[in-house]
């Protein structure tokens, strides 16, 4: 670059003005929540408010011993926390920036500035190997850019006087001077990073089906334990402390505590599974998410081909109008050119040379939307490569049948052009067709396998690729995916008919970045549950789109931070693992998970028939404690690492309470008989609270022997000693736990209604059953 007439840049007055006015480019940019608000919003929820509230009740009339269940709502507490705020400091570490310094023109002197002190209206001064810091219009000079940061295509673009210069784009060749025009969040690189550091809620129906189940109890909870509390107190003659025990052993009942915490460590223990098989899951639920994906996006290169092309076929079909053989011309043009993706490295692998005797006059950059390139040589014309529709584009060429066979057999071709005249522009002139390339990039070892999988688990695939159409449905083809056949060229869909689109095609070709996202939200419009892979910053809106994004080790910082999955080994294969792992996770919870509802449904049904009768809560807490632990903590927590892969299939809130329902109201239904037949036997008081309490775990435990069906030797050592376990506790720990000794007349009631209960519960269920399936 020669003397410029750009000397003089901003003035300090200017550059005051300029930053009073906030066009300056430091970014006051944040994360949508702080450590403190994820934990906050960990902390303060319903589900905690009636937990802690019921706790401090408990405490303040001194019921220590009934206070254990605190610590499971800690440990859930600190679990949610911790991963929340793991994936924060991801979402925090986005940047596509990473220039820190610039060389600007201020008072007609060159000075090194912060990037962040940058002005709109600066002139800054770029050279090989800047990264262009703020969008910016190219004042003087020429330069080729890669933009590969932001679109993904590795390609150099030759930039002139006038052009537009994107942040995050990197100076591959030249000198330039250029004015910056946005600064801070209006640059194109801030865009796109705002966008993927908005907040995104966690997707878990697990979760969804807790909140919902938190909510509806909370219509009873407060009411209920109101008049619990005001019954006791002023209608019974019980003591404060009395009342306040009683009341909070309902109220704890309806809430099922152990299940959030069992959900969480389930998916825990999957984090842990898949790290052993080089996957890196970065939000915990993204595993649940997998077992729910029934459409899952891809991109060609790196997942179902090794991203390693080379050359396999060389074809000459016309050198008559050529001054030297065109594998001189080739090797002469791949040897002038600077492109480093993986087309040209397979080019240069095989045609490259040191020995140019010809002066490189001219050259026009690759880009993805031209489409080719072009050299112009002294004494032998301009030389350009490029793809088929581009080059033939205004002839009448026809293509021979070998080169249209290995294009539809799944080859990249490329032809190479020729004309005596210079190409400076980025027009092309009329061309020679002298010769085709015909290039390979072999499917990965196990694709064939992979895609079988998917679709025998019913889940659907979409590919979508930058390449041309009918390429990209050869390697499907090759591939084994279904309906390859399905293909549309996306070069002129609009935005506004990707919706109407995105369901009926399977293969997507000559894709832009901005149609990803779209294609990705317009699918879960359509109902499904996505899973999108991608590795490029062209890439992260659609994964952060999607409902789980994925991507490899070698992709872009903002990529692997933006995804939930990143798959360490590149191994697209081992995706199978996550599915099969959330398969795992959502079957166990959802089998066990009635175990839980069902203290939940008669709690509620108990707690409003005490009212109507005015009479006491039967239990205290430390007694619904044992049961938690017992019960529904000791088998489901090791049934839940039990492999299951199923499909997932009924909704889970449906699934449990139909599940738990029988159980439920023949405990009731045990309960009133007990309350209405043991005083006609002078069983009353504290005898009978404890034959209704075991009552109450013989058909719980019911419902455990039913989820540890079809029995193995773990499950029905599960079920034994969970039966033995808790009678044994209730016996050894009497006096903590307000029970009392039975007389004889007692457990022969005990075994006439636990005999009289399992017909009761199979008759319920069958009822519950027929009436839902109707």
């Amino acid at each position: 670059m020669t003397e410029t007439k750009f000397t003089e840049g901003l003035t300090t007055k200017e550059i005051q003005q300029r930053i009073e006015k906030g066009q300056v480019n430091k970014t006051q940019d944040k994360v949508i929540k702080s450590n403190w608000e994820i934990l906050s919003n960990n902390l303060f929820t319903l589900f905690n408010a009636f937990n802690f509230s019921i706790a401090l009740a408990l405490f303040l009339v001194g019921a220590y011993t009934n206070m254990f269940f605190i610590l499971i709502i800690i440990m859930n507490i600190s679990i949610g926390t911790l991963q929340e705020i793991h994936a924060k400091k991801l979402v925090e570490k986005l940047s596509i920036l990473a220039a820190t310094k610039a060389v600007v023109i201020r008072d007609s002197q060159k000075i090194e500035i912060s990037t962040d002190d940058i002005v709109l209206d600066d002139i800054i001064i770029y050279q090989e190997g800047n990264q262009i810091s703020s969008d910016s219009i190219l004042l003087e000079g020429e330069v080729e850019v890669n933009e590969s940061l932001l679109t993904g295509e590795a390609d150099n673009i030759l930039k002139n006087v006038g052009d537009t210069l994107l942040s995050g784009s990197y100076i591959a060749s030249g000198n330039c001077y250029a004015r910056v025009k946005k600064v801070g969040a209006e640059n194109y690189a801030a865009k796109i990073t705002s966008k993927v550091k908005k907040y995104k809620k966690i997707k878990s129906e697990l979760l969804d089906a807790m909140n919902k189940v938190t909510k509806f109890t909370s219509l009873f909870i407060v009411p209920l334990g109101v008049i619990l509390l005001v019954q006791a107190y002023y209608f019974r003659d019980q003591t404060f402390a009395e009342s306040v025990i009683s009341s909070s052993a309902g109220l704890l009942g309806m809430l099922p505590k152990g299940l959030l915490l069992l959900i969480s460590l389930t998916l825990a223990t999957g984090v842990i599974k898949l790290s052993r098989k080089k996957v890196l899951i970065q939000e915990m639920h993204s595993i649940e998410t997998m077992a729910h994906v029934d459409v899952l996006c891809l991109d060609k290169t790196g997942t179902i081909t090794e991203g390693n092309m080379k050359v396999s076929n060389f074809y000459i079909i016309d050198d008559a109008s050529m001054p030297i053989s065109v594998k001189e011309a080739i090797e002469y043009f791949t040897s002038s050119m600077e492109n480093n993706n993986a087309t040209f490295a397979a080019l240069k692998d095989e045609f490259e040379t040191d020995d140019n005797k010809y002066e490189l006059l001219n050259k026009v950059p690759f880009s993805s939307d031209r489409k080719w390139s072009s050299a112009t040589f002294n004494a032998v014309g301009s030389l350009v490569l490029g793809a088929p529709e581009k080059l033939l584009q205004n002839s009448d060429f026809i293509l021979p049948k070998e080169i249209v066979e290995a294009q539809k057999s799944g080859k990249r071709i490329l032809l190479l052009g020729y004309t005596k005249e210079t190409i400076k522009d980025r027009e092309l002139l009329p061309l020679t067709i002298v010769a085709a390339i015909e290039l390979d990039d072999p499917l990965k070892k196990n694709a064939k396998e992979i895609f079988h999988f998917f679709k025998k688990e019913g889940v659907d695939i979409k590919v979508i690729s930058g390449d041309n159409t009918l390429t990209v449905s050869s390697i499907a083809k090759k591939a084994g995916i279904e309906n390859y056949d399905s293909y549309i060229d996306m070069s002129d869909v609009s935005d506004e008919e990707i919706k109407d689109i995105a369901n009926k095609y399977v293969i997507f070709g000559r894709v832009n970045p901005h149609q990803k996202s779209l294609i990705v939200k317009a699918l879960q419009d359509h109902g499904h549950t996505v899973a999108m892979t991608g590795d490029g910053v062209n890439d992260v809106i659609a994964l952060r789109e999607a409902d789980c994004g994925i991507t490899m080790p070698n992709g872009s910082d903002v990529a692997k931070q933006v995804s939930q999955i990143v798959l360490l080994d590149s191994d697209f294969g081992v995706l199978k693992d996550v599915l099969m792992e959330g398969r795992r996770v959502v079957n166990n919870v959802t089998n066990v998970a009635k175990i839980f509802f069902i203290k939940t449904i008669y709690s509620v049904l108990l707690c409003i028939l005490n009212i109507i009768l005015n009479v006491p809560f039967p239990f205290i807490p430390i007694q619904i404690t044992l049961i938690d632990l017992a019960i529904e903590g000791y088998t489901p927590f090791f049934t839940s690492f039990e492999p299951d892969n199923r499909k997932i299939q009924a909704p889970f809130l449906q699934s449990v309470i139909r599940g738990a329902l029988p159980y439920a109201i023949t405990i009731i239904l045990s309960l009133i008989g007990i309350m209405l037949v043991a005083p006609l036997y002078n069983i009353v008081g504290n005898e009978m609270v404890t034959i209704m309490y075991y009552i109450i775990g013989f058909i719980s435990i019911l419902s455990v022997i039913k989820a540890c069906y079809p029995f193995t030797k773990l499950r029905i050592f599960l079920a034994t000693t969970t039966t033995i376990g808790f009678y044994l506790a209730a016996f050894l720990f009497q006096n903590l736990l307000h029970l009392e000794k039975i007389s004889s007349t007692g457990l022969w009631m005990c075994i006439i209604v636990a005999m009289l209960c399992i017909p009761t519960k199979v008759l319920l269920a069958y009822f519950i059953d027929y009436r839902i399936d109707r």
